[in-house]
């Protein structure tokens, strides 16, 4: 753990050094974080092979408390009193329910449908953004948003079709994580702008690592019959990787590129991750049909409107 946490530790002086010369970092940074969070799907359903839904949450808010606290611990005095309770707000939004929600919605749907539902992070920023935080919107970003609700509604429909022994009420946790994450994104860029990214990430911890060592004591994860599963040694190693790169390496990375860009480019990351979730899906043996395909380019149509600059 040592080791990681050194690592990360130089990951973050080479990440701020790379923002200071290179003001188009951001393009590189957007890959990267669609690389990484492309991929955490497939963990995800991997390591519930051998892990309960709240177990999993739980073990990846832990191992990514541990490394986010072990390395970023002396940043946390030099936030602002009046910062901490944003923190408090975005570490409960950005971080603990989603890690519980997204693991209860791969129980019942497929990893590369829980991806491209999330790509209504960026349509659910516009959203929140007028609605909450007064940020105008375009004829443009209405149609996009119209146009992205239509895929989201064709994808859920089409799959519970093509997939009848699944329950596709369960993307409402994905959606809902989506409201979470485009919320995070409008109070990262408002409220924690002048906060080092490692500072947010360690003050998220410092509140939500406690209440995922609680759950994790009420689950039966500690009894004879789970330790001796034959499955949980592959399934402990998927949700390390989950944390330690899809959680607190990322999580750097996305603080820092909402602070050098915008909250809706940054949440444009959800562009690249559902070509990445889908060729994992793809290779583990999902169903996916060529009306769920439209269905995400629509959701994808969507999310490109809602964005783009007039010319």
């Amino acid at each position: 753990m040592r080791f990681l946490t050194q690592e990360l530790t130089n990951f973050v002086i080479r990440l701020e050094s790379l923002s200071m010369k290179n003001p188009n970092i951001k393009w590189v940074y957007l890959f990267i974080l669609s690389v990484i969070w492309g991929s955490s799907f497939i963990l995800i359903k991997k390591a519930l092979i051998g892990l309960t839904a709240y177990q999993l949450g739980a073990l990846r808010t832990i191992i990514t408390g541990v490394i986010l606290l072990g390395v970023g611990y002396p940043k946390l005095k030099q936030i602002p009193k009046t910062k901490w309770k944003w923190l408090f707000i975005s570490g409960l939004l950005g971080s603990f329910i989603p890690a519980f929600f997204f693991a209860i919605a791969e129980t019942e749907i497929d990893s590369a449908v829980a991806s491209i539902l999330n790509s209504l992070v960026p349509l659910n920023t516009i959203l929140l953004g007028f609605a909450i935080f007064k940020i105008a919107s375009t004829k443009r970003q209405i149609l996009g948003v119209i146009i992205g609700f239509i895929g989201t509604a064709i994808l859920i429909l089409k799959g519970s079709e093509l997939n009848p022994n699944q329950n596709y009420l369960y993307a409402g946790f994905v959606i809902a994580s989506t409201l979470m994450y485009a919320t995070n994104v409008n109070i990262i860029k408002r409220y924690l702008q002048d906060v080092k990214p490692l500072a947010i990430a360690a003050g998220n911890y410092v509140f939500i690592v406690i209440p995922a060592i609680i759950v994790l004591l009420f689950t039966d994860f500690f009894t004879t019959s789970r330790l001796n599963n034959p499955d949980l040694p592959n399934a402990l190693l998927y949700v390390t990787i989950l944390s330690v790169f899809g959680t607190a390496m990322a999580k750097v990375i996305f603080n820092k590129l909402v602070q050098i860009s915008t909250p809706v480019f940054a949440s444009s990351v959800t562009y690249i991750m559902p070509i990445v979730a889908l060729i994992w899906g793809v290779l583990d043996g999902e169903a996916f049909s060529v009306v769920q395909a439209l269905a995400a380019l629509l959701i994808l149509v969507g999310v490109y409107l809602s964005h783009k600059k007039r010319a």
